[in-house]
């Protein structure tokens, strides 16, 4: 049900040390919007007990859906917090479904962060001395900042022409904000050498940062003047870090549960077949579902955003119940996994970047 790979000294580390939670200094969660949901029980499991009492910090770096991950991770009740989101996600519903529009989208996408967030969320995410969130935004310059879907069209065509020719063309457009723990210790290199600007989470950026992060182009509005920031327009931080291709430097292991065993870049690197650098993943654990996993699915996949057009509200919703039932047999393969500590059962992640 489930696939563990590992880089080379993650591996190494594993067999010299046993798999154990204090291996990990760093948690990554990627952006895809609802295909999350198949993780939606390892979740609960990793953060309910597997890092449950922990002392030592671990740092949360999410982009998009991986940022709200992250946010729920940073409260006081993980499980609740993920539980929450996974309800309001699954269960919106447009005016349209086949066709909604921007506002309506991003208004539904705030009432969400209210509901995630509750009365003391913000406050507890901000000073979590041990659980540290990092949400990852793309600042927009030239069409791309436009609110014309005209205008964003073309300088979208244009990030993926530039994308297409070299990933660095992408910061005359693009610029990364890391809106983090302001005790982070967060040590990364981007050989791409996108802009990079670190940005602590308070009060008064904590929700409109969160929103930014998932505010998908031609879809969401953007978030303007994000406060603590340079003016200007933020938006989903997949854009540049869809599922990751920088180096995290700090000691320990990443810990990576992902929906798929293809990792891409950049959100404009989906169609290509551009790798991620394999030297990037040397120090990480991949946890993903298999693919007999998703052909027990309904419908034989894991959820997208297609699903809002392509089901009904009614269809959308039970297909994405069953998956959030399924999704308990990743967490239950994980437990087995490391109770038993079956390390000859992980495989190199060279194998998936060959």
């Amino acid at each position: 049900m489930l696939e563990i790979y590992a880089g080379d000294t993650a591996l190494k580390t594993i067999q010299q040390n046993g798999f154990s939670p204090e291996l990990f200094s760093s948690f990554l969660g990627a952006s895809g919007g609802p295909k999350w949901f198949t993780l939606f029980g390892l979740d609960k499991y990793l953060f309910g007990e597997f890092f449950n009492g922990r002392q030592q910090p671990l740092n949360l770096i999410g982009s998009s859906a991986g940022a709200f991950r992250a946010a729920c991770f940073a409260q006081n009740d993980p499980v609740a917090a993920i539980e929450r989101l996974a309800k309001n996600y699954s269960e919106t519903v447009y005016s349209n479904d086949k066709k909604p529009q921007p506002l309506e989208i991003t208004t539904k996408a705030f009432e969400l962060l209210e509901v995630l967030f509750g009365a003391t969320g913000a406050d507890e995410i901000i000073n979590n001395p041990v659980f540290k969130a990092h949400f990852i935004v793309a600042k927009c310059n030239g069409l791309v900042a436009s609110e014309s879907k005209l205008k964003q069209g073309v300088g979208l065509a244009n990030s993926f022409v530039r994308n297409s020719m070299s990933r660095p063309l992408l910061k005359s457009q693009y610029q990364r904000f890391i809106f983090q723990h302001n005790q982070s210790d967060l040590v990364m290199n981007d050989p791409d050498n996108i802009p990079t600007t670190a940005v602590s989470l308070s009060e008064q950026n904590i929700k409109r940062a969160l929103l930014a992060s998932g505010s998908i182009p031609m879809v969401m509005q953007g978030i303007k003047d994000i406060p603590d920031c340079p003016p200007g327009m933020y938006r989903d931080g997949g854009i540049i870090d869809y599922h990751f291709d920088f180096d995290i430097q700090n000691n320990g292991l990443t810990l990576y549960p992902h929906f798929s065993s293809t990792l891409k870049a950049g959100w404009f690197d989906k169609n290509l077949s551009r790798k991620v650098r394999l030297q990037h993943y040397d120090k990480t654990v991949l946890l993903c579902p298999s693919a007999e996993f998703v052909a027990s699915l309904p419908y034989q996949k894991i959820p997208d955003r297609k699903d809002f057009i392509e089901l009904t509200p009614e269809q959308r919703i039970k297909y994405w119940r069953q998956v959030f039932v399924e999704s308990e047999k990743l967490a239950l393969h994980f437990k087995h996994f490391y109770r038993h500590q079956d390390i000859s059962s992980i495989k190199s992640i060279r194998q998936l970047m060959s």
